[in-house]
């Protein structure tokens, strides 16, 4: 059974978390206040979900970063060395589904390249992102199809594994291809980032 870390405990992040311990993974979600503050986040989410430090969960052989975008430095801050491990990023560069929301200057670069230099050593893959976290939260399986989770990133082995796991929660695995451009598609502003797409069953 798989370990699977959360940087963060906010709405997205106990949603995933709660579908996580479902599928059967082990969790350790973490904060910047430390284990104690999610004792009781924890319980509720059940046995497979323990609190840890930022440091514990991102030692997981996959980490999600599920935090706000203002906390995205701050939270890969003082980290072991990642060493190769699958970095998912479901942090988006402001609020989603506001349907009058421009996309943030960013320079050029999409949030998730941004994100994987503040990770060096990660194998980096933007997933997640442009779901609501109450349709995460309440997920299941639709009987004639799966929603659909894009997913981006530039290391292969790294996108095998997301899927997989994306597949593993139930939903159906759409590759944009590497984060310059597929990042682009899907994050704030893009063309997906706003798209609910359920794939029909054969």
């Amino acid at each position: 059974m798989k370990t699977v870390g959360i940087i963060g405990a906010g709405r997205i992040a106990k949603a995933f978390a709660k579908q996580l311990a479902k599928t059967g993974f082990n969790v350790i979600i973490s904060n910047s206040r430390g284990p104690d503050s999610l004792s009781s986040i924890a319980s509720d989410l059940g046995p497979w979900v323990k609190a840890g430090t930022t440091q514990e969960a991102a030692q997981a052989e996959i980490v999600v970063l599920a935090v706000q975008w203002n906390q995205v430095e701050q939270a890969l801050a003082n980290l072991p060395c990642w060493n190769g491990r699958i970095l998912i990023d479901v942090t988006n560069p402001g609020i989603v589904f506001d349907p009058y929301l421009k996309a943030p200057d960013l320079n050029g670069k999409t949030s998730s390249e941004l994100v994987a230099a503040l990770a060096p050593g990660a194998r980096l893959v933007k997933a997640f992102n442009t779901i609501y976290y109450k349709i995460l939260e309440n997920h299941s399986e639709q009987i004639y199809g799966r929603r659909v989770v894009f997913l981006s990133g530039d290391d292969l082995y790294a996108k095998r594994h997301c899927a997989k796991l994306i597949q593993l929660l139930g939903f159906a695995a759409v590759d944009l291809g590497n984060l310059a451009s597929g990042g682009k598609l899907c994050q704030i502003g893009g063309p997906l980032s706003q798209l609910n797409i359920i794939q029909i069953k054969n």
